[in-house]
């Protein structure tokens, strides 16, 4: 079957298209697609993951076209309202 699956860093936005057998899970398809390899930053016991903007499990089984989604933890910059270009 034919699945994407994508990743984005600061830098760079990947998106794949790849086959994987049936009953192929969320795990198995993003080791398939060389993405560990490529971003060793990923961590998929810590960063969620999802298909089609779904957050799913990485046991979850992917159907034919489905998008395999690694989300980045969200990093927030905090205002401190300091800013001396303000004024």
């Amino acid at each position: 079957m034919h699945i994407g699956v994508a990743y984005a860093d600061t830098l760079k936005q990947v998106w794949l298209k790849l086959d994987v057998p049936d009953a192929c899970t969320v795990r198995e398809a993003i080791e398939r697609s060389g993405l560990l390899a490529q971003f060793p930053m990923i961590d998929l016991e810590a960063q969620k993951v999802g298909i089609h903007g779904k957050i799913v499990r990485l046991d979850a089984r992917v159907a034919d076209g489905d998008r395999v989604e690694i989300y980045r933890p969200i990093v927030a910059e905090i205002d401190t309202g300091d800013d001396e270009d303000d004024d």
